[in-house]
């Protein structure tokens, strides 16, 4: 192992599974492409017992038409694959003597094993300034998110590890701030005193598409709404920071988060779960969640999960947060919505369709829409609705290019701290409790369909 300064290495624990192949891969590809990124090394390391053309063909695969750009063409030459049982020292000690200068570790990983990974590398010499990168979801609970964050600050300073979400990637996380805070037709309406509700959903017209592996052991709640979803909350409620300092930022997004709490704190009443039954899906015809392949059914994991939650500051105190995400819904839907209030009156004589201003905000695509009334183009006392539309810039890099970015570059502004993501398991744990104690039944809707009859939105 050498230590060049300049050289980095980025060593993918859980190379062969499917986050690697479908997102980070590709996010690696794009970013190398822009020839910005250092020297890479990339070496990979799953239980599959793979040579090295079937790895090397895997990252070309994802690097797709950028493999010969950039960076992109030497890291992909000089890729390497070994098989390893990555919750044991020895293995990792030998995948480590392999990698070149700052050492960054990928986790892609259940989070069960990243802890046991975590652990066995208890008894490994890291190398200095080695960063550890985890996905989500970071521990089960907050007991367990806790534990996780003791374990890894043993092994890194808090500021070397970087807890990702890609929903973070940079263009996002910038649309929204600059919405907020860049436009003050905006920023004084977004409060209490205007703001009926908000809505934000990320509904996907896909089933599990194989990933019952995961998936049937996290469920609706832990896999998007604890993690995405709660982050995307904590941007739209949060004060305006005072600059984009990594630590200044954190603090206003973890402000945000530990005034958020379980609406009325009844969950049977502020939140829902259910699971999609067979139906028809963009002219497929899907089984029932409990019959799709290696779904326990016992487990009643949700495939669809909705909570209400308070954010209990002057701003936004009384105001809903209705957050809900669902697979096999009929018509992906990917947005924040803010409902403003009425109007308390019209004026008599002057009249028009019924319902609220909505502030839309779209994520993939990344878009603004703002529905209000004006003078119709007849009867002037007549009011029509019309929607304003403007699309975000994209950003340069896919979300994962981005984090990554972030990664090699020191910089953990995209990157969830570790009492932040505590604050999101405290926030959903009465939710988990109840449903696990049999306090909220699952409900079921058929794929194809809108979701639940019995939905808490609006």
């Amino acid at each position: 192992m050498t230590n060049d300064g300049s050289a980095q290495t980025l060593l993918i624990l859980g190379a062969s599974g499917d986050l690697t192949a479908r997102l980070l891969l590709p996010g690696l590809g794009a970013l190398l492409a822009t020839g910005d990124a250092p020297p890479l090394t990339l070496l990979g390391a799953g239980i599959d017992d793979w040579d090295a053309e079937h790895w090397r063909k895997r990252v070309s695969d994802a690097f797709g038409e950028h493999r010969d750009a950039g960076q992109a063409a030497p890291t992909l030459a000089g890729t390497r694959y070994r098989s390893a049982d990555v919750t044991k020292a020895d293995d990792l000690r030998a995948l480590l003597a392999d990698a070149d200068g700052t050492v960054s570790i990928f986790f892609a990983l259940p989070p069960a094993i990243t802890a046991k990974a975590c652990e066995a590398l208890l008894d490994v010499q890291l190398p200095e300034g080695t960063r550890l990168v985890l996905e989500k979801p970071f521990g089960t609970g907050a007991s367990s998110a806790a534990a996780l964050n003791r374990l890894l600050t043993r092994l890194a300073p808090e500021e070397k590890i970087h807890r990702i979400d890609h929903f973070l990637g940079k263009s996002t996380v910038l649309n929204i701030l600059g919405l907020r805070f860049a436009n003050r037709i905006f920023e004084p309406l977004l409060g209490s005193e205007h703001v009926e509700s908000v809505d934000i959903v990320f509904d996907e017209d896909l089933a599990l598409e194989g990933r019952a592996g995961y998936y049937d052991k996290a469920g609706a709640l832990a896999d998007m709404i604890q993690s995405h979803l709660l982050q995307i909350l904590a941007l739209l409620t949060m004060e305006a920071p005072q600059s984009l300092d990594p630590q200044v930022f954190r603090d206003a997004t973890a402000e945000a988060l530990r005034s958020t709490r379980l609406w009325g704190g009844d969950p049977a009443a502020s939140s829902l779960r259910a699971r999609y039954s067979a139906g028809s899906l963009n002219g497929r015809d899907l089984p029932a969640y409990t019959q799709e392949k290696d779904v326990d059914p016992a487990r009643e994991t949700e495939t669809l999960a909705e909570l209400v939650l308070a954010v209990d500051t002057w701003r936004w105190a009384g105001v809903p947060f209705r957050l809900r995400s669902g697979k096999a819904v009929a018509n992906s839907r990917k947005e924040a919505v803010v409902t403003f209030k009425e109007p308390q009156r019209l004026p008599d004589g002057l009249h028009g369709p019924d319902g609220p201003n909505r502030l839309r905000i779209g994520f993939g695509p990344d878009r603004l829409e703002l529905d209000f009334t004006v003078n119709g183009p007849g009867d002037p006392f007549t009011l029509d609705p019309i929607t304003l539309r403007a699309d975000f810039g994209p950003g340069e890099l896919p979300p994962y290019g981005e984090v990554l970015r972030g990664v090699f570059e020191d910089d953990p502004l995209l990157s969830v701290r570790g009492d932040t993501a505590e604050q999101c398991w405290r926030i959903v744990e009465p939710v988990t409790k109840a449903w696990h104690d049999g306090g909220v039944p699952i409900v079921e809707y058929p794929a194809g369909s809108a979701g639940p009859s019995n939905s808490l939105l609006s």
